[in-house]
């Protein structure tokens, strides 16, 4: 068996996305130096990768892959569209034509794709996306590798959280005959060190891999298994013939926290039993592979490895309360409005919320949350900051905590009200020319349990008005000071 050298530099292409945003420090571990793109290089910034060079690029405008995959060796492609809506399937497969012909003007040695498992009678979008993003970079003249995985047990992955939410938020739950299907999940972990592994080896060039776990059970049983480590009772489940797969995605949307497009496109396959076999990547790379139940113990262990966090995250353990049973991602409201004023004047505005000043938008309904607060026994009326003019890094404002500030450009408050989960604000301050700022603001509420869900749900109407009408007003008194 040939083992070609270990590669001068790796490029991970969707660096800002689930496995890309674990892989990079995984590979920078194992020593291999480390090329990070995506979309939004502020994204790549926020992760603090050390030794990692980071670019800008997206493989729908094919003038920003030069510098990306230029002295690569191996190129990771983990990029995907289910975000996109309907559109996903053309998108990926013009972006994987423009990556495969960017890497071969590059010389690079050899791109890893990472797609799904794909049974015989597979059907669904999602599916047949991934089986012809893969056709489609092999056409190119640079070698693929391709592995196939099922579900990825580890916090983060969309399915992972999906059953989640599921699990810990619904005690009695009507599901359609999906959950069902059965699978062979794969730890986090042992995917990462097949994807570290598998470009080493010159027998793998243009091979398609499966990669999975020793287990194949149905999600009916992966659910029990979360509730057990999670220490939480199992669900009653009932299955029933009646929601389709589109019914199914919404469905999740209202019991869980997972963004609904990407339910959908996952939801599409999940129709079908996913046998794989894996026994080539195990002989080429031999590794002991976690059960499902020790994967969902890692996946919690991880979890309180990482539970110091600087700002707010997509489902950063600290700022979820330290709590398993907190989804991992959000629920989100939010608003914006377009300032004839600088930055500058906006972030004078926003820096003084809070303590006397309040929120200079419907106090009225901040006053009445804060009655709701002091009732159960919280900080509601603990109104006050430490200076009325000026925020730092720790600041408690009333019942906010400052977790992240970049001035004049964003601020993040951690909310610190008694609600079952845990939430936060953030403001953005984006420069638009001529003197124009647009201003945004988000609401992130991560729900515990069914009522942290009937809590997020119960504040709709208030945020149908409330972030735009802030923003508005944080516009027009910024607009009255900067002409002042």
């Amino acid at each position: 068996m040939e083992v070609a050298a270990a590669p001068a530099r790796a490029l991970v292409f969707g660096a800002s996305g689930y496995i890309g945003s674990n892989l990079v420090p995984f590979l920078v571990r194992a020593g291999v130096p480390v090329r990070a793109a995506a979309r939004s290089f502020e994204v790549l910034a926020a992760r603090g990768w050390d030794k990692v060079e980071l670019v800008q690029a997206d493989a729908l405008q094919p003038q920003t892959l030069r510098t990306a995959v230029a002295g690569i060796d191996t190129a990771y492609y983990l990029v995907h569209s289910m975000a996109a809506g309907n559109a996903f399937t053309r998108l990926d497969l013009e972006a994987a034509a423009n990556f495969a012909a960017a890497a071969a003007d590059a010389g690079v040695r050899r791109i890893v794709y990472l797609g799904g498992l794909l049974p015989e009678d597979a059907s669904g979008a999602h599916l047949a996306s991934r089986r012809e993003t893969g056709e489609v970079l092999r056409r190119g003249p640079v070698p693929v590798t391709e592995l196939r995985a099922g579900i990825i047990i580890g916090p983060g992955s969309a399915a992972f959280e999906v059953m989640r939410d599921l699990t810990l938020n619904l005690p009695v739950m009507i599901t359609p005959r999906w959950v069902r299907a059965k699978s062979p999940p794969i730890a986090l972990d042992n995917l990462l060190e097949y994807l570290l592994k598998v470009p080493q080896f010159e027998e793998t060039a243009g091979a398609i891999l499966d990669a999975a776990g020793p287990d194949y059970l149905s999600y009916t049983d992966m659910m029990r298994l979360v509730a057990d480590a999670a220490g939480k009772p199992r669900p009653r489940i009932i299955p029933v013939p009646l929601l389709t797969p589109g019914l199914s995605s919404y469905w999740l949307g209202l019991t869980t926290a997972v963004p609904v497009d990407i339910a959908r496109a996952l939801i599409g396959g999940l129709r079908h039993d996913f046998p794989a076999d894996d026994s080539a990547l195990r002989r080429l790379v031999p590794q002991r592979l976690l059960g499902v139940r020790e994967a969902i113990e890692a996946a919690f262990a991880a979890e309180r490895r990482h539970a110091v966090a600087a700002r707010w995250t997509e489902g950063a353990f600290a700022l979820r309360g330290y709590r398993h049973d907190t989804a991992f991602y959000a629920k989100r409201a939010g608003g914006t409005a377009l300032a004839a004023a600088p930055p500058e004047a906006l972030w004078d505005q926003l820096i003084r919320i809070g303590g006397r000043n309040r929120y200079y938008y419907m106090n009225w309904l901040w006053t009445l949350r804060e009655l709701v607060d002091w009732l159960v026994g919280g900080a509601g009326f603990s109104r006050g900051r430490r200076d009325p003019d000026d925020l730092r890094l720790g600041d408690v404002v009333d019942y906010w905590t400052v977790i992240g500030i970049n001035p004049p450009r964003h601020l993040t408050l951690y909310f610190g009200m008694r609600a079952p989960g845990a939430g936060a604000l953030e403001f953005e301050l984006k420069p638009e020319g001529a003197g124009r700022t647009r201003i945004t603001v988000n609401a992130y509420w991560h729900p515990r349990g069914v009522w942290g869900l009937l809590y997020w749900y119960s504040l709709v109407p208030a945020h149908l008005f409330l972030f735009r009408g802030w923003t508005r007003v944080i516009a027009r008194r910024a607009e009255a000071a900067a002409s002042a």
